[in-house]
């Protein structure tokens, strides 16, 4: 056994996760307390119901992380210092993807509603998804030909990377149902990956409780793109979408926890 994988160093890594992650929520939320005592209550709803998406997304790559570090066999320390890239990659990748998605929209109002069926078509392939897993299919020609002609960490890098533009796909249009400030959406996407780093070591090996966190995710993209969709004919109020999007997350999460005694 290697000194990484000696479980003696699990419960103090495990505690340094844990504050990490309560650390960057802190972060985050500190950041909306600026932006109302600066720019008032608007922009501060905006951020907070972005941020509340992108961090339910963010907890939902936790099933894919598990998945391909499973496949390649990979030990803390690896996972480690590969979540490190993967993390800096995403926030960049969906930085460009924000400001094109805004340019977009700004230019061409039909656009709304196409990303408004992108998030529902999500929220319902989330739902219908067995056992609510994210699904990686690990029969792909790319999964396949990566795994045989890069070296194990790199390989893992770039699976890690696809699978991240597959949720930027769904993270842009549901951001951009919230808000169209471009500060705004980096800053939300920017604070719910943060930690996810940390955050994927502390619920990796819980996930299995947090049996109807899935279906919550799904319920939040089902009412942002369903917003989307909606968007010429009825405005929510941006608090409307918060209380809304809170409220799913904290039932799904509640009606996890009090069945944390069932078998999974």
């Amino acid at each position: 056994m290697t000194p990484k994988d000696d479980p003696a160093t699990a419960p103090p890594l495990r505690t340094r996760d844990i504050l990490m992650s309560l650390a960057c929520v802190a972060l985050g939320l500190g950041f909306g307390a600026v932006v109302w005592m600066r720019r008032g209550p608007e922009p501060a709803q905006q951020y907070l119901a972005g941020y509340l998406i992108e961090l339910s997304l963010s907890a939902d790559n936790v099933f894919v992380f598990a998945l391909v570090f499973a496949q390649f066999a990979l030990g803390p320390l690896q996972q480690r210092t590969l979540l490190m890239w993967g993390i800096a990659g995403a926030i960049v990748l969906r930085t460009a993807f924000i400001l094109a998605g805004i340019g977009a929209v700004a230019r061409f109002a039909w656009v709304i509603p196409v990303f408004g069926a992108i998030v529902m078509a999500a929220g319902i392939r989330l739902a219908l998804t067995r056992k609510g897993h994210p699904p990686i299919d690990t029969s792909v020609r790319l999964f396949q030909f990566v795994r045989r002609h890069a070296p194990t960490g790199l390989a893992a890098l770039v699976v890690l990377e696809t699978a991240d533009l597959v949720f930027a796909l769904d993270s842009l249009p549901a951001v951009l149902a919230v808000t169209r400030d471009p500060v705004i959406a980096i800053a939300s996407n920017f604070f719910a990956i943060l930690g996810l780093r940390s955050l994927y070591f502390v619920l990796s090996g819980a996930m299995h409780r947090l049996r109807y966190l899935n279906a919550g995710v799904a319920g939040v993209l089902a009412f942002v793109g369903a917003k989307m969709l909606l968007d010429r004919w009825i405005l929510v109020p941006t608090a409307a979408s918060l209380c809304v999007i809170a409220a799913i997350l904290a039932l799904s999460t509640a009606a996890s926890l009090l069945r944390r005694g069932d078998a999974p």
